[in-house]
């Protein structure tokens, strides 16, 4: 689905793009699509001068889903010795959290074409756990236990 983005990029950029090719859910849920992420950016930076690549400009960038793969994978790596550093992390509309599907920005665009609050909701469930059985549930945010909603308030917050 981004082969054309992925070739203008590197045409434009005159970069190598590595697109990973990840297992998707239902069927592959978490941590399938990650391990994925991972291990290919594992795999190519271990090989960086097969390819000809500067160690010190490989960026990770992902959409949706993608930032938040591409996300997870520069936090684990983050703290690697023996790999090469990322030198940045592109993000386009990730999906960082999943804690409170209420915040002022789903509530302003909850109607916004493409990505509805609710199928928002129903696309990160299946990834997390390949079924929707509890969205209504994620919707009126009564997934998360008290004790877990105080201990991130001062990250997942309307202020």
């Amino acid at each position: 689905s981004h082969e054309r983005i992925c070739q203008y990029i590197a045409k434009e950029s005159g970069s190598l793009v590595v697109s990973v090719g990840y297992r998707l859910a239902p069927e592959h849920k978490y941590p399938a699509a990650y391990e994925d992420c991972l291990n290919a950016t594992q795999h190519f930076l271990q090989h960086l001068e097969r390819y000809g690549v500067d160690p010190a400009r490989v960026i990770v960038c992902g959409d949706s889903a993608g930032g938040n793969l591409a996300a997870a994978v520069s936090q684990t790596l983050a703290g690697r010795s023996d790999l090469p550093k990322l030198r940045a992390q592109i993000l386009i509309y990730p999906g960082l959290q999943a804690l409170d599907f209420n915040l002022p920005s789903y509530q302003q665009n909850r109607g916004v074409p493409l990505l509805f609050r609710e199928r928002a909701v129903f696309y990160a469930l299946q990834y997390v756990q390949g079924d929707t059985s509890n969205l209504e549930e994620v919707l009126e945010g009564s997934h998360i236990p008290p004790d877990l909603r105080l201990k991130y308030r001062k990250w997942v917050s309307p202020d």
